[in-house]
């Protein structure tokens, strides 16, 4: 098949609208179930790309959750502590495979913006993945196959409309790529930069103790930064993206914006929200919102009288801001990368607070320096990758 007629473009009104190969070739895809729409394909796409290289870099199975064209997490398949799977509402689902465990941290490090996602998967998807993507909110997934019983588990999910597509992992497109803005062709040829331990060798800080499991965050920090919407930045832990920053104007904003996605990564495994009393009746989204207003500044908004009793069994104790930050101070050997360089040391001052230890940028500012003194200060491991990672 060499096209495919779509229901509308990125808007309702944006018609006609289909996916097509210019050279008169077969597409690499295949719609096994639904009937995905122009940014269904945008995630696809771009979620495949991103898995297929954490396969090849990690040796590992990889997921990723993508919302609006960027991930909002990725992982690859290391297994789940108790806690993680407590947080990630799957504990109930008993062990998983290599590929479910990597899912599950995709789509748990920032369950507020992956819900509503579009999956995609390195490998052939097994049933376990099945399952537990057949019971969160989904538009659809892309992998390069599915077993009998996992497609059949799909198939249910979403009233049997659930988009389902199969992806020829041996395709390789053509080295140049274009695109129109403004009836205006654009040309370059794809970014085919492969991420290795070659541009992560340049150790620029006094500290230059770059573990084997650091090593490995580096690589899936610039990876899906190399899929992320720029300015970007991502913070990775234990194999697992934790706090993904997209498409921000200012740098130190997006490593704010990040950071704080991984305070509330880890703020949800603190005593004081795994103990929450939730109703039974209680939804998994409904949980997560009470959880993200929680942790904020605003929660009142769910611990006022009036509004507890219709998410609580109990009143829960406030989470002070002094306890908070107590616990966060324990988040240690965090992972940072930046798809380009960082201009000032307010990005590093930021970081630290979320517990960064090592960091992943291309170098190259004014202020580079600064920068390596701000690290030194906190005993950082910095490295200069010399590539910057722009996406749009």
């Amino acid at each position: 098949m060499n096209e495919l007629q779509l229901k509308y473009g990125c808007n309702p009104n944006q018609k006609p609208s289909r996916i097509f190969m210019e050279d008169g070739s077969d597409l690499p895809v295949q719609v096994l179930n639904g009937k995905p729409g122009y940014i269904n394909f945008l995630d696809a796409f771009n979620g495949w790309q991103l898995v297929s290289e954490l396969k090849k870099a990690t040796g590992l199975p990889a997921a990723t959750s993508f919302k609006h064209v960027s991930p909002a997490g990725a992982a690859v398949g290391l297994p789940l502590t108790d806690t993680l799977a407590k947080i990630y509402w799957v504990a109930d689902l008993g062990e998983l495979s290599p590929l479910a465990c990597a899912y599950a941290r995709a789509r748990g490090a920032d369950r507020m913006s992956s819900f509503g996602d579009f999956i995609a998967l390195s490998d052939i998807c097994d049933a376990d993945t099945a399952k537990l993507i057949k019971r969160e909110v989904s538009d659809g997934v892309i992998a390069p196959g599915y077993t009998d019983e996992a497609l059949e588990i799909l198939k249910q999910k979403k009233k049997g409309n659930y988009n389902v597509i199969q992806i020829d992992p041996d395709y390789v497109p053509a080295p140049l790529e274009r695109k129109q803005v403004y009836g205006v062709t654009f040309e370059q040829g794809r970014n085919e930069l492969n991420i290795n331990d070659e541009f992560l060798s340049n150790v620029v800080t006094a500290n230059k103790e770059i573990p084997a499991n650091a090593l490995m965050d580096m690589k899936i920090a610039l990876i899906t930064l190399k899929y992320t919407q720029s300015n970007s930045v991502c913070y990775v832990k234990d194999g697992q993206a934790i706090g993904i920053g997209a498409g921000q104007q200012s740098r130190v904003h997006c490593t704010r914006l990040a950071g704080n996605k991984a305070d509330n990564w880890y703020l949800r495994q603190a005593p004081q929200v795994l103990n929450l009393p939730f109703l039974d009746t209680l939804g998994r989204a409904e949980r997560d919102n009470a959880i993200d207003v929680y942790i904020g500044e605003e929660y009142m908004d769910v611990l006022a009288d009036g509004a507890w009793e219709n998410i609580f069994k109990e009143k829960p104790e406030v989470f002070t801001r002094e306890a908070k930050r107590a616990w966060l101070d324990q988040l240690q050997d965090v992972t940072l990368g930046s798809d380009a360089f960082f201009p000032f040391p307010d990005n590093i001052e930021r970081a630290h607070k979320s517990g960064v230890k090592y960091v992943a940028q291309p170098g190259g500012s004014v202020r580079d320096d600064q920068v390596i003194a701000c690290c030194d200060k906190y005993n950082m491991a910095m490295v200069f990758t010399g590539i910057r990672l722009f996406h749009h």
